[in-house]
């Protein structure tokens, strides 16, 4: 590759980071190879941790690579004279809050040693292509987060930079602030800039991008061209004016027929950049490739679960099954309507309904606690079925009342507590 159009270019690119002892504690880029060209748009993608970010402070001289060799404009990043030409908008806007829009630019423009007349003529010009004019004498800290990121874009280019690194330039604006930084960065194109730009916006990359970089574990995992990655080679894609529904029958035979002089266009149909980027990401992870940056989320805490943290044991999840069964069996006798006065089979009826209830709440209860339960619904069952008129005294019926609160306390003592 000439020199003369070579803008970045990498070789062996490694940045290694260590713990306090020395120790090697994540590899943030492995041995990667790229080049960006004067005059194009290339976009440096990959998922948080993929080593973008360490890539852009190496780029920008505020980190020395561990292995590998880097040039920025045919110098090392490092140098004066390579960070006078370039322009860099970081993720985050960190302006001093307490000067205006205007004062923010005469300050990164005096940085630079622009003459005064000269930032002046700048600050007015950039201001107007931002849409901050109006909003020239008020300090930054009042702005929103969308007018401070329109302000951060003016900044990274006080110095009409040669090379301009713009990472997440979409953040925070609203779709119109999209469109007019993406055409703003084409404009900076046709006019020979050279633009990085780094974004998990994806459709703002398709838009603006001639190339990308795909990162994924500190590994280049894919670059190129975006007409050729995101090309479907083995279909094919035709577009024409509206064509009659004999025409879409007969495709192929008669297109030229009924489109006559119109224009149509075969070519091969695109993927969107979105759906090439998670395709290049899942073939990395089926790969087994190792990334220091984010992984997939896992279960959700147990203090959010819904007990407050608390693991439940197999006697308290089965009182909590008896306690629902008894809610459910109660919740059925007050629902179902006593008929008493009810004549003839309506009460007859009612009185089956209720029986046959009683007797599967019964065997519900069963099941559940086994015999203490069981105890209880006999000596409840011999309560309710003994006839009017019986010669059972009061004191036997106390007696059974008294077994039935015993055996309940027994079963729900030890909870109470």
């Amino acid at each position: 590759m000439n020199n003369d159009t070579c803008v970045v270019k990498a070789v062996g690119l490694t940045k290694t980071f260590r713990d306090f002892w020395g120790r090697p504690k994540a590899r943030a880029v492995n041995d990667i190879d790229f080049e960006v060209n004067s005059g194009e748009v290339v976009g440096l993608l990959g998922p948080n941790g993929s080593g973008k970010s360490t890539t852009v402070k190496m780029l920008l001289g505020l980190l020395y690579p561990t292995a590998g060799k880097l040039t920025v404009l045919g110098k090392s990043p490092r140098a004066v004279e390579t960070k006078k030409e370039i322009g860099y908008l970081p993720e985050e806007s960190y302006l001093y809050k307490y000067l205006t829009a205007a004062e923010t630019l005469d300050f990164f423009g005096s940085l630079f040693n622009i003459p005064a007349g000269e930032r002046k003529r700048r600050i007015d010009q950039l201001l107007e292509m931002v849409g901050l004019s109006h909003a020239r004498n008020r300090r930054v800290g009042e702005f929103s987060k969308g007018m401070a990121r329109r302000v951060g874009l003016a900044q990274a280019m006080i110095n009409d930079p040669a090379f301009l690194v713009l990472d997440e330039p979409t953040s925070g604006l609203d779709p119109l602030g999209c469109r007019e930084v993406k055409d703003l960065i084409l404009n900076l194109k046709k006019r020979g800039k050279t633009v990085l730009v780094t974004s998990h916006l994806l459709s703002d990359v398709q838009d603006v991008c001639d190339r990308v970089i795909i990162l994924y574990g500190g590994k280049i995992r894919s670059e190129g061209e975006l007409n050729n990655l995101l090309s479907v080679s083995d279909e094919t894609e035709i577009i024409a004016p509206r064509l009659s529904e004999r025409t879409e029958k007969e495709i192929i035979s008669i297109l030229q027929r009924d489109c006559g002089k119109e224009s149509f266009t075969i070519d091969n149909p695109r993927r969107t950049l979105e759906e090439y980027f998670l395709e290049v990401i899942a073939k990395a992870k089926q790969e087994s490739v190792e990334t220091s940056g984010a992984a997939l989320g896992g279960a959700m805490p147990e203090y959010l679960s819904g007990n407050d943290g608390k693991t439940l044991t197999e006697e308290e999840k089965a009182e909590a099954r008896l306690l629902s069964a008894l809610t459910d069996s109660e919740e059925k006798n007050v629902t179902a309507p006593e008929n008493k006065s009810a004549p003839g089979k309506n009460a007859e009826a009612a009185a089956k309904d209720a029986a046959t209830a009683e007797e599967a709440a019964e065997e519900k209860l069963e099941k559940l606690v086994g015999d203490p339960v069981n105890s209880v619904s006999k000596a409840a069952d011999k309560l309710e079925k003994e006839p009017e008129g019986t010669t059972s005294s009061t004191a036997e019926s106390e007696e059974n009342i008294r077994l039935a609160d015993e055996k309940l306390s027994q079963l729900f003592g030890k909870k109470d507590q």
